[in-house]
C-alpha cells in the first residue's frame, strides 16, 4: 500500500506473488488493497503468464466491483511468450472483465489522459 502512495506508482502487478502448483499466493487484505488502490488512483495487473494468473478471477472481479481497472500483461520474457495473452483474457472473463473493465482496451490518448491523472 506504500508503494501506492507514490505518485509515481500506476499499476500492481504480481498482486498475491503466487505461482500456480509452486507457491500460493501472500496472505493479504485483497478488499484493503483494492480499496486503497481506489483513494490513490491505482490500477491492478492480470499477469497472463499461465504459472501466475495473478491477479485471480475471485479478485479480478472484487477489483471490477469496486471500479479499479485492470492491466492484462503476458509478462512476456521472450517472444514466444506473448501467445500468454489469451490466457490473461480468459482469467479476464472468469472474472466478469469486460472491455471497459482493461486499460489495455482504452484508445491511446484516453490511455494517456488516464495514466497522467
Amino acid at each position: 500500500m506504500r508503494a501506492m502512495d507514490n505518485r509515481y506508482f500506476t499499476i500492481l502487478g504480481h498482486a498475491t506473488g503466487r505461482l500456480l502448483l509452486k507457491r500460493e499466493g501472500y496472505e493479504l487484505a485483497i478488499e484493503r488493497l483494492i480499496q486503497h488502490a481506489v483513494d490513490c488512483g491505482c490500477y491492478f495487473e492480470i499477469n497472463a503468464n499461465p504459472d501466475r494468473l495473478d491477479l485471480s478471477d475471485e479478485n479480478a472481479k472484487l477489483a471490477k466491483a469496486a471500479g479499479v481497472k485492470i492491466a492484462i500483461n503476458t509478462d512476456a520474457h521472450s517472444t514466444r511468450e506473448l501467445n500468454f495473452m489469451s490466457a490473461g483474457l480468459n482469467q479476464a472473463r472468469r472474472g466478469w472483465l469486460e472491455a471497459a473493465d482493461v486499460l489495455n482496451t482504452l484508445p491511446l490518448a484516453k490511455l494517456l489522459k488516464l495514466l497522467k491523472s
